[in-house]
C-alpha cells in the first residue's frame, strides 16, 4: 500500500526515533514538575526502555513468558475502520525490531471486544473505551486493563464521482438516518439523481455504533440503509452507484501521499459537512487533520489501545511505541490527529 515516497518517510521516522533516544533527551524535562507535552512523551520513553533493559537482561527460557517489549510473539487486533493506520504502525515496528512477531487481526468492533474479553488477543485498537460491564468482567478476574489514547479519528462520508451534491448539513444527515430524507431531490431540488442508498461496513462495526450514539434516535435504520462487510467494499460500492452515500474511517483516505489513497480519491468524492442550520459556503468542512483538531469537522472520535497484558510484554511494547514520538508521527502522516503531538495549523487567509 505504500509507495517509495512513503517508504522514505517511514525510514526517516525510524531514524529520528533511534537518534532521539539519548540520556540528555530522557532527563531534560522528566524532572520538571509540570504536565508538559515533552514530559508526557519522555515518561513514555523511560518506561518503555527501562522495560526493554530489564527483560533483555533477565530473559529466562524457563520463565512463564518468553516475550519482551521488543521481541517474541503476541496476538493483537484492530478495528477494521483503522486498518491503514494499524498497518503503518505495525510495519514500522517490525522494521525496527526484527525479533518481534505481532499477529494483527482486523475485526469489527463487536468481535474486537469479544476477543479481548476471551483472551484471544492481548491488545486491541478501538474507537471506544471499555464499557462498565466489560470493566467489571476484568475486575472479577482480578485483571486491570490499561487504556491509552493514541489518536483522534473521524468518519468520512463519500459519494459517487458523478454526484456534485458534496455539501451536507448535519441536520440533513440526521433526517436521512431517521427516514425523513430518502431522495437526492430533497437535498437539492435540481439534482438528476433519484433515491438515496446509504451504505456502511458492517452491522457490528464501530461506524454503526457511532451513528446510533451520535446521530440517531432509533436503533432501526431506514430500508435504504444497508451493510456490506469492509470499508474497502463501501468504497467500491459508492464508486459503482451514483445514488450512494458511504461511511468509512478517515484513515482510508487521509494520507494524500499514499498511492492507494490517491487512487481511492480519484474514484469518489468526500462530502463536506456543516453543523450549522443556515451555513455559508465557508461553514462546510471536510475531514482534514486541521478541521479534526479544531472540531469544525463534526464526526470525530477518539482512538484507544486497550491492553490486558498486565506486564511489560510485546503487546505493551507496541502500545508504548504507538503512543510515543515515532508512532505519533506515523499517525500524523496518516491524516489522523495524534494524541500527544501538536498539529501545526496555518491560516491562509
Amino acid at each position: 500500500m505504500y509507495n517509495r515516497k512513503k517508504f522514505i518517510q517511514r525510514l526517516s521516522v525510524i531514524r529520528s526515533y533511534k537518534d532521539s533516544h539519548t540520556s540528555r533527551f530522557y532527563f531534560s524535562s522528566f524532572f520538571q514538575n509540570d504536565n508538559s507535552l515533552s514530559t508526557r512523551i519522555t515518561i513514555h520513553y523511560i518506561l518503555f526502555f527501562t522495560a526493554i533493559l530489564f527483560f533483555g537482561c533477565n530473559s529466562n527460557p524457563n520463565a512463564p513468558y518468553n516475550d519482551t517489549p521488543t521481541s517474541g510473539r503476541v496476538n493483537i487486533a484492530a478495528d477494521e475502520t483503522l486498518r491503514p493506520l494499524a498497518d503503518a504502525e505495525l510495519d514500522t515496528f517490525h522494521g525496527l525490531y526484527r525479533y518481534a512477531f505481532i499477529n494483527m487481526g482486523y475485526k469489527h468492533e463487536t468481535e474486537l471486544f469479544k476477543d479481548l474479553l476471551n483472551d484471544s488477543v492481548k491488545v486491541i485498537i478501538a474507537s471506544r473505551k471499555l464499557k462498565p460491564d466489560e470493566q467489571n468482567i476484568f475486575e472479577s478476574r482480578h485483571l486491570i486493563p490499561v487504556t491509552t489514547k493514541v489518536a483522534v479519528d473521524a468518519l468520512a462520508l463519500i459519494i459517487n464521482r458523478a454526484n456534485n451534491d458534496s455539501l451536507l448539513k448535519i441536520s440533513q444527515l440526521k433526517d436521512l438516518l431517521a427516514g425523513k430524507i430518502s431522495s437526492w431531490k430533497q437535498i437539492n431540488s435540481t439534482s438528476s439523481l433519484a433515491d438515496i442508498t446509504f451504505v456502511f461496513d458492517n452491522k457490528g462495526s464501530s461506524t454503526v455504533r457511532y451513528l446510533h450514539d451520535s446521530l440517531m434516535n432509533s436503533d432501526a435504520f431506514p430500508s435504504y440503509c444497508f451493510a456490506v462487510n469492509t470499508n474497502r467494499e463501501v468504497l467500491e460500492y459508492v464508486e459503482k452507484n451514483k445514488n450512494a452515500i458511504g461511511v468509512i474511517g478517515v484513515s482510508w483516505i487521509g494520507d494524500h501521499d499514499d498511492k492507494q489513497v490517491v487512487d481511492f480519491l480519484s474514484r469518489i468524492r468526500v462530502i463536506a459537512l456543516s453543523g450549522k442550520e443556515n451555513p455559508a459556503a465557508a461553514d462546510y468542512f471536510q475531514p482534514y487533520q486541521a478541521y479534526i483538531s479544531t472540531k469544525e469537522y463534526p464526526l470525530t472520535r477518539e482512538v484507544y489501545m486497550i491492553s490486558r497484558e498486565g506486564r511489560a510484554g510485546l503487546g505493551t511494547g507496541f502500545v508504548s511505541f504507538v503512543a510515543g514520538d515515532a508512532g505519533q508521527r506515523i499517525i500524523r502522516l496518516s491524516g489522523l490527529l495524534p494524541a500527544t503531538m501538536p498539529v501545526r495549523i496555518i491560516n491562509t487567509n
